[in-house]
């Protein structure tokens, strides 16, 4: 065991960081080094199926951090998305597998069904690692392509209950032995109510019960007993929801959507994070040695056929899922390359089909020589796509961050229409900018003005500091992401707490969690254009300028004292609606009780003239 680990860690250190400065990105470096030790090159280790099943837990730990990044809210956004293109991705894929399969191999259609469900899923662990690592996660196709990765997670369930069905010439007790959980014997019902219990259960621990024992276990403040618990958080899960039958990854994706309104997020994030880089690297080490280069050279052309009729089919089907949802044309091209491959969840369904006869033993090879072939060559299909679509056409030649100009006054992120109106007037003023944005077309417009700006995402900690955070007086946020805004308030205050923070708001939930994170300052970004609107509206409906002009006034002044009021309350749906009513209630009478008041005082000054 000890030299399967130094082997592994050695090839992951030579070849890794060789495929970073080849810009192949660490996915592809760590199945090349795979490769290199696998038995059909170098032969330093065997049949790595115990290693491959093993590091699958780095996918589970992947997803909780996801979890973490998730707030519940966001994730409500999303149901749409994972429900309707999840589907539709996994019926059209399966069909269309399965049509190949069954009239052009002639395959039974048990057979082709089976391998249809199979290869109709993709690689969760590939493919986010690579979004996550090129910071396409949050465009538009990386949000599609997370929510159909959900929806097979959530899939292999129902795959795993349906595969059984489709066995034939099977003893009866080969299929009982087969994924069994502590459930399988319980009625329908039974099994249903004990799934959802547990998913309950995950919500309230995670909800009501982590914090104060995360709390309590900070305040020994030994780091090692914090990182064992939140690791003991994650296995426990991943373990339950084994024992029940469902995924352990969606499990433990849950887990970490409910604690991503926790305090502790960014430090179970930090604790958690090493392990499962380590764990993800031994998996995609695991699949690189796991290619039966001797079965490749046999069949070459069979297979590699195989390999690209998988991946033009997936990619045709995406590209019409992408065409439907009405995603841009370069975000269709990344949304159909990150998932045409095969996934890691095919392993354990070609082994279960195996046992219940549905593939024979040299289907099951094939099938597994082509998932892992096609898993080696996403990270490919990704970095052409940046290559050739993304750096070309974006003209990748904006500054390097070691190279960003540091300030001692202001950094500004974001310099669209409002960053820069706030830019415009500091500069006025004699303020030094050190102004930073993540989109290269908004860079080449502000610099055809002399203006100079650098291209980068500022939530991170390293950017910040090379712009100057550590010594500067001020940070404006100016983007236009509500969800980034708060990703850079959380860096800046963790890494820089000395640092002043103005913030611009994106609409009234934005403002309430930003109050809860106790920035500085902060704007609602059409609040004043709309209240100096509604004044011109007050003096084109006949109230004189000046009327309209305090109406406005105290309209502002309430609201804006409001915001602290309600923002405490927010997230209490009833006691939120009940403040918000009494709040308009009380708006409305102070400004009728001006009105009446001014009324009053004109009719007496009229009185006094006559």
């Amino acid at each position: 065991m000890l030299e399967i680990a130094v082997i592994y860690l050695a090839a992951a250190i030579a070849a890794v960081p060789i495929a970073k400065r080849l810009g192949l990105g660490s996915v592809l470096g760590y199945l090349l080094a795979g490769i290199l030790i696998g038995p059909f090159l170098l032969g330093f280790v065997g049949d790595q199926s115990e290693v491959l099943h093993f590091a699958e837990f780095g996918v589970v730990m992947m997803l909780f951090l996801i979890g973490l990044e998730l707030q519940p809210s966001r994730l409500w956004k999303l149901r749409h998305s994972i429900v309707l293109q999840g589907s539709l991705q996994l019926g059209l894929s399966t069909m269309l597998i399965w049509v190949i399969c069954y009239y052009v191999f002639a395959m039974a259609w048990q057979t082709s069904l089976a391998l249809g469900l199979m290869l109709a899923l993709s690689s969760t662990a590939i493919v986010l690692q690579t979004l996550t690592e090129k910071g396409w996660i949050k465009q538009p196709a990386g949000q599609n392509t997370f929510s159909i990765l959900l929806f097979q997670d959530i899939a292999v369930i129902p795959i795993l209950a349906l595969l059984p069905l489709l066995t034939f010439n099977v003893e009866p007790s080969v299929t009982s032995t087969v994924h069994q959980s502590l459930i399988d014997g319980l009625p329908a019902w039974g099994q249903v109510a004990i799934s959802l219990s547990v998913i309950s259960s995950i919500y309230f621990l995670g909800k009501y019960i982590s914090t104060p024992l995360f709390r309590y276990i900070a305040e020994t403040r030994i780091r090692e007993i914090f990182t064992a618990f939140a690791l003991l958080l994650v296995i426990s899960i991943a373990l339950i929801m084994q024992k029940i039958g469902l995924s352990p990854a969606l499990g433990t994706f849950l887990a970490g959507v409910v604690l991503a309104e926790s305090e502790f997020r960014h430090e179970l994030e930090a604790d958690i994070e090493p392990f499962k880089g380590l764990l993800l690297g031994l998996f995609f080490i695991a699949v690189g040695a796991s290619i039966d280069f001797s079965l490749l050279f046999d069949q070459f052309s069979l297979i590699l056929g195989i390999v690209f009729a998988l991946i033009a089919g997936k990619a045709f089907v995406l590209y019409l899922i992408a065409s439907i949802f009405k995603l841009k044309s370069k975000q269709k091209v990344l949304f159909t390359l990150a998932l045409a491959q095969g996934g890691e969840f095919a392993f354990v369904l070609i082994s279960f089909t195996g046992s219940l006869n549905i593939l024979t033993p040299e289907q099951g090879k094939i099938t597994t020589l082509v998932v892992a072939i096609s898993m080696l060559l996403a990270p490919i299909l990704l970095m052409i796509y940046d290559h050739l679509l993304v750096r070309r056409a974006e003209k990748a030649d904006y500054d390097d961050p070691s190279q960003i100009e540091s300030t001692d006054h202001v950094i500004i992120v974001g310099y669209g229409r409002f960053g820069q109106v706030v830019g415009r007037l500091l500069t006025a003023q004699g303020y030094h900018l050190s102004i930073l944005d993540h989109s290269p077309a908004q860079i080449d417009l502000v610099r055809r003005f002399g203006t100079k700006v650098f291209y980068g995402d500022a939530a991170r900690g390293d950017l910040l500091k090379a712009a100057g955070a550590a010594q500067a007086k001020l940070l404006v946020i100016a983007v236009d992401e509500s969800e980034k805004a708060l990703e850079i308030i959380d860096i800046a205050q963790k890494y820089f707490p000395n640092l002043k923070i103005a913030v611009r708001a994106i609409d009234r939930t934005h403002a309430y969690r930003i109050i809860q994170k106790g920035v500085h300052t902060f704007r609602r970004e059409s609040f004043d254009s709309a209240v100096n609107l509604g004044i011109d509206a007050l003096t084109l409906l006949g109230e004189s300028p000046k009327a309209a002009k305090k109406a406005g006034g105290l309209f502002k002044k309430y609201d804006e004292n409001a915001l602290d009021d309600l923002a405490r309350i927010w997230g209490d749906d009833q006691h939120y609606g009940a403040a918000v009513r009494q709040h308009l209630a009380d708006l409305k009478q102070v400004l009728e009780n001006d009105k009446l008041k001014n009324e009053n005082f004109v009719e007496e000054s009229e009185a006094t003239e006559k």
